[in-house]
């Protein structure tokens, strides 16, 4: 069975009238020298039989950043598959005034080196950023990019709204 995940994309227009994201660097010692398809949304897995997807993504985004995600009207985005066939569902809230302040990142661990048969402990994120929607197309693992796509297409139409 394909594993879910559910997460949450925060993002905020700029004063030129773009949209920056706030996206999450992974880490551990494999992704610690890449950047680019390194960034993720803000996620993690769930059992959707005994947990709703928003729920879970804000419970997600708690034990990710240590941080309360804002009280805000979400929307869900939609669920994007991987190539690996790994699903998550994205929920969007606008974060205009989100302070990452404060933030500090779970942990996990896992045998490191490699068959050395040590246990190291890493943080599941190493670093947040808020980027611009067309940077976190080149930082975002691929199967999270259409997430991106989505937004693009939500923002447009409440512009559209705003301008009748």
């Amino acid at each position: 069975m394909a594993t879910t995940s559910a997460g949450i994309l925060l993002y905020r227009l700029t004063a030129d009238g773009g949209v920056s994201v706030l996206v999450a660097h992974m880490g551990g010692p494999y992704w610690a020298s890449k950047d680019e398809g390194a960034w993720s949304i803000v996620k993690g897995e769930f059992e959707a039989v005994s947990e709703v997807a928003l729920d879970a993504a804000k419970r997600e985004f708690v034990e990710e950043l240590g941080l309360e995600p804002p009280a805000a009207d979400y929307a869900e985005l939609g669920t994007f598959a991987y190539s690996s066939g790994k699903r998550v569902t994205v929920f969007v809230a606008d974060g205009t005034g989100f302070d990452t302040d404060g933030a500090t990142f779970g942990e996990f661990e896992m045998e490191w080196p490699p068959r050395s048969g040590r246990t190291a402990s890493f943080p599941e994120i190493d670093r947040i950023d808020w980027v611009a929607l067309e940077r976190a197309r080149d930082l975002l693992v691929k199967g999270q990019r259409p997430a991106l796509d989505r937004l693009e297409e939500l923002i447009g139409d409440l512009r559209a709204e705003s301008d009748r």
